[in-house]
């Protein structure tokens, strides 16, 4: 498995690399566009749309690029009226007609029918291409994709969550499976922090974190919430550094069942 090198995100068809960034968090324009000529193309333009990646984007499709980016736009909303309202403003800061993915933001259970179909009429206008969705409810997921209407699942997975690998990922399966992006690689950096270690371990850093999700082959790309250049440029250390190997993969476990355990 090499890192560096683009995978297919399930039956999009989409090429993407192996890592996608956020704009959450507040990088800078620079380093948006640094991950992008590493091949980092799925650019989540989500609910706190940061003037950095906006910037960024303007500037790569400036560049005559626009077709190597994938846009994801995503909505908490659960008014289908607002959720098509946040898409078209979503669209507007970055000055395009269409985005790639709407992502329909963190669901318990299968969204109702009136957001579905609002979904799909917004997809028929051209307003995006593919449709994800994110859910802590690992469980859902295998019943979603029995229904083939979405095409990529946003799955929370690291080493202290890893009940995906016998909820989740054993279902998604097969040629035609839903494309696959993990997020909470750090737990919200709790893997990372020295004072939550076990004993007499180093904390991982947050490239091991990236590198353990993206060792299981069930994930096709791992989100990234960069803060600044560093971070970023610490987050690209993963594409060099490649997989884990059995002996990084379970001290990375060993960690997560003790931070998950302490604050159990």
């Amino acid at each position: 498995m090499n890192l560096s090198q683009p995978t297919v995100l399930g039956r999009t068809g989409l090429k993407v690399g192996r890592l996608g960034v956020a704009s959450t968090y507040g990088a800078p324009c620079k380093a948006f566009e640094e991950a992008f000529d590493r091949g980092c193309n799925y650019f989540y333009w989500g609910s706190v749309r940061k003037s950095g990646m906006g910037e960024a984007i303007r500037n790569i499709c400036g560049r005559g690029k626009r077709n190597d980016l994938i846009i994801v736009i995503q909505s908490y909303s659960r008014s289908a009226s607002l959720m098509e309202l946040s898409c078209r403003r979503a669209l507007k800061r970055l000055a395009l007609d269409c985005g790639d993915v709407l992502l329909l933001g963190w669901y318990r259970k299968r969204p109702p029918t009136r957001i579905l179909e609002r979904a799909e009429n917004m997809r028929r206008k051209g307003m995006f291409r593919f449709l994800a969705i994110s859910s802590h409810n690992r469980k859902l997921f295998p019943k979603l994709a029995k229904e083939n209407f979405f095409d990529i699942f946003h799955i929370r997975y690291s080493a202290a969550h890893r009940g995906a690998e016998s909820e989740t990922f054993p279902y998604l399966q097969g040629e035609k499976r839903v494309g696959v992006v993990s997020y909470t690689a750090t737990r919200w950096g709790q893997l990372l922090d020295e004072k939550k270690m076990v004993p007499g371990e180093p904390a991982p850093s947050a490239s091991d974190c990236y590198r353990f999700v993206l060792s299981h082959q069930a994930v096709d790309l791992c989100m990234t919430g960069p803060k600044n250049l560093e971070q970023m440029r610490e987050a690209l250390r993963t594409l060099d550094l490649g997989p884990m190997s059995e002996d990084e993969l379970a001290r990375m476990r060993k960690i997560g069942d003790y931070i998950r355990g302490a604050n159990r």
